[in-house]
């Protein structure tokens, strides 16, 4: 029996012309376009360093998807998770494919998998300036709790 979490070749899905496919470290040069692009912050000493991510994709707990129209990455969405609680992270979609499913779409895909594992809670953590995420997340059914504080401790400011 294959582990819940293997990457597949491809997912043969296709919405509206795009193909949600698992992210390969090849695509690390569109993925940082497709993030500038969506108005995602780039933290290259930190967490997005081509090296961090490489290695982060070989583990069994991360879900790295992109969707890709036309050979063009438009969108992405990242999953893991500890054991216990999945995290969704860096959904992003440029600006003119917005509104056509696909974040939706990706978000959908992380989580069937992360269940697929065995997680039954998944979260995400979005900065409170940001409204069109938290209205995205909410239309998906994520609920917020604002009695939770969020605290971390980062070995150089800027990653």
């Amino acid at each position: 029996m294959l582990n819940p979490m293997t990457k597949a070749k491809e997912i043969s899905k296709r919405r509206s012309g795009f193909v949600v496919r698992e992210f390969r470290i090849t695509d690390y040069d569109a993925l940082i376009k497709l993030w500038k692009g969506a108005g995602l912050p780039h933290k290259p000493r930190g967490r997005d360093r081509k090296k961090d991510i490489s290695r982060e994709i070989t583990h069994v707990n991360a879900v790295f998807l992109v969707a890709e129209k036309e050979g063009i990455l438009i969108g992405s969405a990242f999953g893991t998770h500890d054991g216990r609680k999945g995290w969704i992270n860096r959904v992003a979609v440029l600006p003119d494919f917005r509104r056509s499913g696909i974040a939706a779409q990706l978000v959908r895909e992380v989580e069937k998998r992360l269940n697929d594992a065995g997680i039954d809670i998944i979260a995400c953590l979005i900065e409170e300036w940001n409204k069109e995420s938290v209205a995205f997340f909410e239309r998906l059914g994520y609920k917020r709790h604002n009695d939770i504080f969020y605290f971390t401790k980062r070995r150089y400011p800027d990653i």
